[in-house]
């Protein structure tokens, strides 16, 4: 390939998908990657059988639960642009993956029920998004059933995120009486056709809704309410902004069901019209502030998330890289920013749907896969050179805090490997008391447990028990040095390490937290810590 770096580049698009659960997000991935040709049949998700199952859920619990409790990666090209889709877990116990996976997009599809509209979690991603200024594509998912009406939904848009809503279609009706829809844009009407999601025939082509065809499909009154409705939106709402979107202040809006694969084509050909390409990222080299550009020919990237044991006939560890600028060819050696060390990359992976191959190259806004054991950890930054680091990605403190045990005490070893494996990876935290041999694990919700325990039992043959923890909230320590470590000294049995033996303090209510912070003024009690 002899395309330059920033060429290259530019054909990238990368975005994440968001939802509240339920929304439809992970129907709405399949049918993108069959519209774009990587796979040739959705997984149904609640299909009956082994035989189609979710292309994006791999891990046991995904698959027996529907749910999506990692984030994954998939790329297929299409119609000249390279699609690197960014599949986040949809429940709220895995916000923290989610967030670390937006780091890694330039744009976010975002996905609401026509039903239920904006949901509370579907807010909080959101603000991640707001936080890191990433442009939001809307996509109104589930037409095909009883809606709520359009209008309301936009107006909800744009009351609780701020947002001005660009619609570029118009649904003609909703459930029973959904018919298709309306392009604002060309005057074509998109016939919705109804059959079952196993079905793979597509629906009708688009055909002109001024023309005599149009019939066939919608009534007198239909039409007039569509044109109606059409001509309220169009002339009551901002018109659509490529730059207003750009900047965040705008959304364009989609209508479809994903399920029966209608609008998928449609949101798939706006990403590539509308979604930006990789972007300059702020970084720092040797200690200054800089910007690192996709066309820069020093190949640089940054570890986002960490996945052991994907394969598990293999006992693979494997760090997700978010390509930033150069022409990354396979057996190129890059260096940690951390630790100065260089390694040779000669097996990279790209991930096509469920399947996944050599990378021979990749560019900016591409995500490859590095498979290594324990050496790349989350919020790592990589380069030729090794002088190159990108802010590093976020800690949270957590909700939940337990005690864990493995019921063979003759594994206590193991367990060790084990929890400190999940943890780099980000599945939870985990904290060693200075005082006692407990280890005390760290969680943002109930489920995270529930996939460890399940991860433990089927990766590392553990057996384990989560235990009340006397803990309830974990503070990372701030300060100077010296007011640091006479807290440290001072409170021994209320202080742990987390993985990268950092201290923190591990306090029984938030009431305590607050009263020990109010006597020691100098130290700082922090709920995120940069990884890195």
């Amino acid at each position: 390939m002899s395309s330059s770096p920033a060429a290259e580049a530019a054909r990238r698009r990368t975005f994440a998908i968001i939802s509240h659960p339920d929304a439809g997000k992970t129907t709405l991935t399949e049918n993108l990657l069959l519209a774009g040709g990587a796979i040739r049949a959705a997984g149904a998700v609640r299909a009956r059988g082994q035989t189609r199952r979710t292309q994006s859920d791999w891990m046991k619990i995904e698959r027996e639960r529907g749910i999506s409790v990692s984030a994954s990666v998939m790329t297929f090209d299409h119609d000249g642009l390279m699609f690197n889709l960014l599949d986040t877990p949809g429940h709220e116990d895995f916000s923290e993956d989610t967030y670390r996976t937006l780091t890694a997009a330039d744009a976010a599809i975002m996905v609401l029920d026509a039903a239920k509209g904006i949901e509370p979690q579907t807010l909080k991603l959101f603000e991640v998004c707001r936080l890191r200024d990433i442009p939001i594509i809307t996509f109104i998912n589930k037409m095909d059933r009883e809606a709520q009406d359009p209008f309301e939904l936009l107006d909800e848009v744009s009351s609780k995120l701020a947002l001005d809503p660009a619609p570029l279609f118009w649904p003609a009706g909703s459930g029973g009486r959904f018919k298709g829809m309306l392009d604002l844009r060309n005057d074509k009407f998109i016939p919705y056709a109804k059959k079952s999601s196993t079905d793979d025939e597509g629906h009708p082509d688009p055909i002109a809704f001024k023309g005599n065809a149009v019939v066939q499909y919608l009534d007198p009154e239909e039409k007039a309410e569509l044109e109606d409705n059409a001509m309220l939106v169009t002339e009551a709402g901002k018109p659509f902004d490529v730059q207003s979107f750009l900047e965040g202040h705008m959304t364009p809006v989609f209508f479809g069901s994903a399920l029966r694969h209608f609008g998928v084509s449609q949101l798939l050909a706006g990403i590539g019209a509308y979604a930006p390409p990789p972007k300059p990222m702020p970084a720092s080299k040797n200690g200054a502030e800089t910007h690192v550009a996709p066309g820069d020919s020093e190949v640089s990237g940054f570890v986002f998330k960490v996945q052991a044991n994907m394969d598990p006939n293999h006992r693979d560890r494997i760090a997700f890289l978010r390509l930033t600028s150069g022409r990354f060819t396979r057996g190129m050696k890059l260096k940690a920013q951390n630790t100065g060390k260089a390694m040779s990359v000669n097996a990279p992976i790209m991930f096509f749907a469920s399947d996944r191959e050599l990378a021979e190259d990749a560019f900016a806004g591409d995500v490859i896969g590095i498979p290594n054991h324990g050496v790349l950890r989350v919020g790592d930054s990589l380069s030729e050179s090794g002088t190159l680091r990108f802010a590093g990605l976020p800690n949270f403190a957590p909700e939940i805090l337990r005690r864990v045990r493995v019921k063979d005490p003759l594994k206590a070893k193991h367990l060790k490997k084990a929890l400190e494996g999940l943890a780099e990876e980000g599945v939870t935290q985990l904290f060693r008391p200075m005082i006692g041999s407990d280890f005390i694990v760290g969680a943002v919700g109930q489920l995270q447990f529930e996939v460890m325990a399940d991860r433990l039992a089927n990766e590392y043959q553990l057996e384990v028990i989560f235990e009340a923890s006397p803990y309830a909230e974990a503070r990372w320590l701030g300060g100077d040095r010296a007011d640091v470590e006479d807290f440290v000294n001072k409170h021994k049995s209320a202080m742990g390490q987390d993985i990268d033996e950092a201290p923190v303090f591990l306090g029984k209510s938030s009431w305590e937290i607050g009263y020990v912070a109010e006597r020691y003024p100098k130290v700082r009690f922090e709920r995120t810590k940069e990884r890195a």
